[in-house]
């Protein structure tokens, strides 16, 4: 991120112009936020494609209202298609909008505006930031992460999806796998082994890949919960234009580092609701009659206190953000603090309930809560793993000796570096 633009409006002045434009978009929140069933507790959507279609619309009806008022990328220069303001500006953005019913996001949205739309900005070439991060900012265009396969997970360096060069276009070989909303996205991010004769970080190229390009097959997967809001995609003989490389040929694991940093930020950011929350479990508490429960109550107060301390590192990682600093592995720290909060949220929920919530006894706001326990699992697995998080913030937050390494050769020399199957050879 950029250092904020030198002229900067009158903070107060601005933020009283927010909340007189956020009046004429939102409505008011309500003061108490109440469960919504299993739609408003499911930490992943569970929707059929029409009425995750009619959710996307609705956000991104805001995002355009949004980018349109000039309050999208608040941080991004101008020349880049942000506002070019201060961290000081951001906070106070976010504290107007919280008390205004936001549309609830998507996967898919987040993906689009705080990560594809911040890679483009940062290593794009002017002509693709013109043409592609106003776009994805705007969600004129919707664009998914084909980042994770079936043998490169928690290490995605080790990435087998092949993309050569014939002249002027790239032909793209391989598959990918828990995309967000594939189905639904008109270009997808996507990294890919251009050179397997130098160390695997080394030989990384970052892409944006029409979706509807010949070759390109997306594959729903069928989640524990029901859903089906993750995808495979298989990719064979895909080419594409090198005009839609992104940033120079082996700086795709840069480009990912830092679309990790942004993930990162975004997945344990609290601007998205993602399952339920301590609201939630206080309300369920009351409703059983267990809210006096000395023993429920310590559960309650230790939930309160980690949600509230989460916030606050939230906060802070989000104003260093704002001021410039692009997101490191302090960022994982989030993301660790919001998986670990999600499993203990319904861990409470579960146990307040006891037997109901095996089965569905039709009491509102009790069965439900299985969206939630069959969801969060998932979630320690989304924008890097628990143990992957915990690797960063040793070694590079507390400084602690790195785990040894043996894959400091060429790709080719690795054991598993031969080229992943395409559809019809399976």
């Amino acid at each position: 991120m950029a250092e904020p633009d030198a002229e900067q409006p009158d903070l107060d002045a601005w933020r009283t112009r927010v909340r007189q434009w956020l009046a004429t978009v939102l409505a008011p929140r309500q003061v108490a936020e109440s469960t919504s069933g299993a739609a408003g507790l499911a930490v992943f959507h569970n929707l059929p494609d029409d009425e995750e279609r009619l959710l996307l619309e609705r956000c991104r009806a805001y995002q355009r209202a949004r980018f349109d008022a000039g309050y999208q990328a608040l941080t991004l220069p101008r020349d880049k298609g942000g506002a070019g303001l201060s961290a000081a500006h951001t906070a106070a953005f976010a504290e107007e909008e919280s008390a205004y019913e936001v549309p609830a996001s998507t996967e898919l949205i987040s993906v689009t505006v705080r990560l594809v739309a911040m890679a483009v900005s940062l290593f794009g070439t002017p002509e693709q930031r013109d043409t592609y991060a106003r776009a994805f900012l705007r969600t004129d265009l919707l664009a998914c992460q084909l980042f994770s396969e079936p043998g490169a997970g928690s290490d995605l360096a080790a990435l087998r999806t092949r993309a050569r060069r014939e002249e002027d276009e790239w032909v793209i070989d391989g598959q990918k796998v828990w995309t967000s909303g594939a189905q639904f996205a008109d270009y997808g991010l996507l990294l890919a082994r251009t050179d397997p004769h130098v160390v695997k970080q080394a030989g990384i190229t970052a892409f944006l890949v029409p979706m509807d390009a010949s070759g390109v097959e997306v594959r729903p997967i069928r989640q524990m919960s029901g859903g089906a809001s993750f995808n495979e995609v298989f990719l064979e003989g895909v080419r594409v234009p090198d005009a839609l490389r992104l940033g120079r040929p082996g700086q795709g694991w840069e480009v990912a580092t830092a679309t990790l940093a942004f993930e990162r930020t975004a997945s344990g950011g609290g601007n998205r609701r993602k399952g339920g929350t301590f609201p939630d479990v206080l309300a369920l508490a009351r409703s059983l009659g267990r809210s006096k429960d000395p023993l429920v109550r310590q559960r309650l107060a230790d939930l309160y206190i980690r949600t509230e301390l989460r916030a606050a590192t939230v906060d802070r990682v989000a104003r260093a953000s704002a001021a410039g600093v692009r997101p490191g592995p302090e960022a994982s720290l989030t993301k660790l603090m919001a998986s670990d909060l999600l499993t203990r949220t319904g861990q409470a929920a579960a146990e307040l309930m006891g037997a109901r919530i095996t089965a569905d006894t039709g009491e509102p706001d009790t069965f439900a809560w299985t969206q939630h326990l069959l969801g969060a699992p998932g979630y320690r697995l989304a924008g890097g793993t628990d143990q992957i998080q915990r690797n960063l913030i040793g070694e590079r937050v507390l400084g602690l000796p790195g785990e040894p390494r043996t894959d400091r050769v060429p790709f080719s020399q690795l054991p598993g570096s031969r080229r992943p199957a395409t559809p019809t050879e399976e």
